[in-house]
């Protein structure tokens, strides 16, 4: 494959020395079988040659090659660090030799360290015993870090010395500035580490009970929402005629008529798709599976999406990065940006710009259609009704006949 970006052998000569002489060809096959166009390519191989050319010059093994030599690699050629081809190439190159096993996963090589024990027995708890999934383990595991870190440093964990002002000081100290959720989440991720500690017998009183809770009432706010003027401006913003515009129209529409989170749009394959009975299979939260039936002008946007835009690949989620390498979107920020793109390129700036406004203007728009909220509440595949209450707030027609007469205002 090599010799396609490399016709001369005297170039192949050259790029060819060293440890990764012998990986750079399946090397540029990964890379033509990413969308990576020939110029990208052409340079993240001579990259990776240089590399291979470093490892020999310092004497250093294959297997010895991670993220910090790399790092090592990139001081002493003078680049810089974020430049062009530089530590992406080079780290794209660890990632596919450790698929193939020539280089060891950072696992093996990880931490020992007392602290860095506690906090995979942890992460083991959540994704085995309470089922959590890895995105959510996640978000879990860098609030537990800081605060361990905090307060045992490098040294021994001293767990049961631990008391409740402790915990109320890292509040003080770590949630001022974040937002109700963000401080809502770090709340509940200590209350679940203290009662894995306490089940575990790492500490012998439970500390849960005695983290405070974030004032953040049932229902105080009011759903942000776009009107369905605007809604149909966002969706006419995309550009049919590229096909990065029809990719992100198809994925907007799947937002705007169905509802779906941002996840649940990333999490979509080409075996979700049942064109015969025009249904639409769903993974929504706590691996939920539900079928929804697919609109008509829903299915033909992403039919025309997967027809002439979608790029080949190997991957079977139905939404494909724009730019190489041509696989699956990573997660949920992906969709955000879509929608914020989207927002911009029609000249709107709601206060909220994420996913979930286009979730929030479907329920709000039901409603002004006179939808019950338990139909929403179907739609949107609330668990529970209580769920779907925030949306009688901006039920104005229903709320004006509750309203009492002002006193002493005219009749």
């Amino acid at each position: 494959m090599i010799e396609c970006y490399f016709p001369s052998p005297r170039v192949r000569q050259r790029l060819c020395y060293g440890p990764l002489a012998t990986h750079l060809d399946g090397f540029a096959t990964l890379l033509a079988s990413q969308g990576y166009s020939t110029l990208l390519a052409k340079e993240k191989l001579r990259r990776v040659a240089e590399l291979s050319r470093w490892l020999q010059y310092r004497e250093l093994a294959l297997s010895t090659l991670d993220e910090a030599a790399i790092e090592r690699f990139l001081v002493d050629h003078d680049r810089h660090p974020n430049g062009r081809g530089g530590r992406h190439a080079c780290r794209k190159l660890l990632g596919y030799l450790r698929q193939l096993g020539w280089v060891a996963s950072p696992g093996t090589n990880s931490d020992d360290s007392p602290l860095h024990r506690l906090e995979q027995e942890y992460a083991r708890f959540l994704a085995c015993e309470r089922g959590l999934k890895p995105t959510t383990v996640s978000n879990y595991l860098p609030t537990v870090h800081r605060f361990l870190e905090e307060q045992c440093g490098e040294g021994a964990l001293r767990l049961n010395a631990l008391r409740s002002p402790d915990i109320d000081r890292f509040l003080l100290r770590y949630t001022p500035g974040l937002s109700r959720g963000r401080a809502k989440l770090v709340v509940t991720v200590l209350r679940s580490f203290f009662r894995f500690l306490c089940q575990h017998g790492h500490i012998a009183s439970d500390l849960a009970d005695a983290i405070p809770t974030v004032a953040d009432w049932h229902l105080a706010g009011v759903p942000r929402s776009l009107a369905p003027a605007q809604v149909e401006a966002l969706l006419a913003a995309c550009d049919s005629q590229t096909s990065r515009g029809q990719r992100d129209y198809a994925i907007l529409m799947l937002l705007a008529r169905l509802g779906l989170r941002a996840g649940e749009v990333v999490a979509l394959t080409l075996d979700d798709i049942d064109w015969d009975n025009g249904t639409l299979l769903v993974r929504g939260k706590g691996d939920r599976q539900e079928h929804l039936p697919l609109p008509q002008d829903v299915g033909k946007a992403i039919a025309e999406y997967l027809r002439s835009a979608r790029p080949p690949c190997t991957s079977r989620q139905i939404f494909i990065r724009y730019r190489a390498p041509n696989c699956g979107f990573a997660g949920a920020a992906a969709i955000a940006t879509v929608v914020r793109r989207a927002l911009a390129r029609a000249g709107l700036n709601p206060a909220l710009k994420g996913a979930h406004l286009l979730r929030h203007s479907l329920a709000t728009r039901m409603l002004g259609n006179g939808a019950s909220l338990g139909e929403i509440g179907e739609i949107l595949r609330h668990r529970h009704p209580e769920t779907t209450q925030i949306y009688a707030k901006v039920d104005f027609n229903a709320l004006r006949a509750l309203a009492p007469p002002w006193p002493g205002a005219t009749p």
